[in-house]
């Protein structure tokens, strides 16, 4: 299996190289040039495996420069009782007849990232020993919100790597921010960038393409990696717990084997739905993707007019690991459905940088329409479906997650398809105690960590322990720079 990138074909990695790299030298995005299949047996083997098993079976095919026991071994460090609080490590949970959520949000940070970010440390560091790489692995990182406690949680103490991340001032969650400012660990730093998500994501990536960077940090003994889903390191483990959430409904008798499913994923980077598409590609029976965005609905544009067109405002919403302009996995999409059209995609790309926007072929907008649907829900909609879900049903969900619900939601209504859709929840509810508070009928908050207790009181819901013992934890990172000056941040961490 070799990794290609989407501006330029001809350049071919193995999946250790892939994945040490994390992003080609040309900019573009490392992508498998084939994806294996799995057959109807194959789904009915992986229903009776555990989670950990699914990961070695979906992902070896893509690692053929791993042993199948490494990757055992791997999958039972990333995803053990020690790491995730539930033995399903990605649970699904009933709403209603038809309609169940994929709850990956059980790891130590919270969030889905851990899904991901709980393995690549184990790939990228047998990654650096399989390439004999000497240098010491410096990963930078750019966060919307999850990424980057998923990232410093990930890769904290792990030997022969520092990590840094960026994020935006004022632009994530008070409990985010808490997360990764109190970040243990001693090769990690935190960061904020004065700005929005879209001028981090931007100013990592001209780090990496920073030749005189490169070059000062390689007398200094270091090289770039990312731990964003730039990498392949992060999309390969995501697409397990599609295949593992449709197994799991054939095991509990909720659908039979073969019988379709909708997946409806909140999402800004694409990345996240990406994974699901790619599950779709191998044999996993998902019929509809169904893309859902908040009020920064760049994707949900995209996906039914063809047009991609980042110049337009900018919101910070409540649900904020979305608040993203610039889609970096939409990429490997359009590669795909170029049918490996590298030069089609780097015009895409150009576009896209000195512009704004670009608008694709009328074949890709058919392609689009069979594989998507796509719709948006703003902030106040946002706090009446947590409402409504926990009245109704009696399940908290966080905003991401009635993001997802709503645009599901509107979907069926203007579709009449009742399929059984899996609603992909991506964030414990006490990441956003004030939104979900406030969508509960509670005016007067708590301050500081207490509003995870008062949280926790209203509902009866328990607080995850990771985010109930952030209590009384220190800060140690309260640096800010310009986007103009990311480098001077890794230069310093790396002196």
């Amino acid at each position: 299996m070799y990794y290609v990138s989407t501006r330029n074909k001809q350049m071919r990695l193995a999946a250790s190289q892939a994945i040490a790299q994390g992003l080609a030298e040309d900019g573009g995005l490392l992508t498998p040039e084939v994806f294996p299949k799995l057959s109807q047996n194959g789904l009915k083997t992986l229903t009776d495996m555990s989670y950990q098993q699914r990961a070695v079976y979906i992902m070896k095919p893509y690692l053929d420069d791993f042993t199948a026991s490494e990757l055992a071994s791997f999958a039972a460090k990333a995803y053990s009782k020690d790491k995730f609080d539930v033995r399903e490590v990605a649970p699904v949970r009933k709403v209603d007849e038809n309609t169940y959520c994929l709850e990956l949000w059980h790891g130590p940070t919270c969030a889905f990232k851990d899904m991901a970010l709980q393995m690549l440390p184990h790939l990228l560091t047998a990654s650096l020993k399989k390439n004999d790489e000497k240098k010491t692995a410096c990963i930078l990182v750019a966060t919307s919100g999850d990424t980057g406690k998923g990232a410093l949680e990930g890769f904290r103490d792990v030997d022969g790597t520092k990590i840094l991340v960026f994020y935006p001032k004022d632009g994530v969650s008070a409990i985010q921010e808490l997360q990764m400012c109190t970040q243990e660990g001693e090769n990690v730093g935190v960061c904020s960038v004065v700005g929005n998500f879209d001028d981090a994501q931007t100013g990592v990536k001209r780090l990496f393409s920073d030749e005189k960077l490169r070059a000062q940090l390689a007398e200094r003994g270091y090289f770039l990696s990312s731990a964003n889903s730039i990498n392949w390191g992060r999309v390969l483990p995501q697409i397990v717990y599609y295949a593992s959430a449709y197994c799991d409904l054939v095991r509990e008798e909720k659908i039979a084997l073969g019988d379709p499913v909708n997946v409806c994923v909140p999402t800004g980077n694409f990345g996240n739905i990406l994974a699901a598409y790619y599950a779709k590609q191998m044999g996993v029976p998902i019929q509809k993707l169904i893309c859902a965005s908040n009020s920064n609905n760049v994707l949900t544009d995209f996906l039914n007019t063809g047009v991609y067109d980042r110049n337009r405002h900018f919101y910070n919403t409540m649900s904020p690991s979305m608040d993203i302009l610039i889609s970096s996995n939409l990429e490997r999409m359009l590669f795909e459905l170029t049918n490996n059209n590298d030069e089609e995609v780097k015009g895409y790309m150009a576009q896209l940088a000195a512009d704004g926007r670009y608008e694709v072929s009328e074949e890709i907008k058919k392609k689009l329409g069979k594989l998507f649907a796509a719709g948006f829900c703003d902030d106040a909609e946002t706090q009446k479906v947590i409402g409504k879900v926990w009245n109704k049903f009696h399940y908290l969900i966080d905003p991401h997650t009635a993001v997802a619900y709503d645009v599901l939601e509107q979907y069926r209504k203007e579709s009449g398809d009742n399929t059984t859709a899996i609603v992909v929840s991506t964030a414990s509810p006490f990441k956003f105690c004030d939104t979900v508070l406030g969508a509960l009928g509670v005016t007067e908050l708590a301050e500081g960590t207490d509003i995870i207790a008062q949280l926790a009181k209203k509902t009866g819901v328990e607080a995850p322990a990771p985010l109930a013992g952030l209590a009384g934890k220190a800060r140690r990172f309260d640096n800010t720079v310009t986007k103009d000056h990311m480098v001077d941040a890794v230069l310093d961490m790396l002196r």
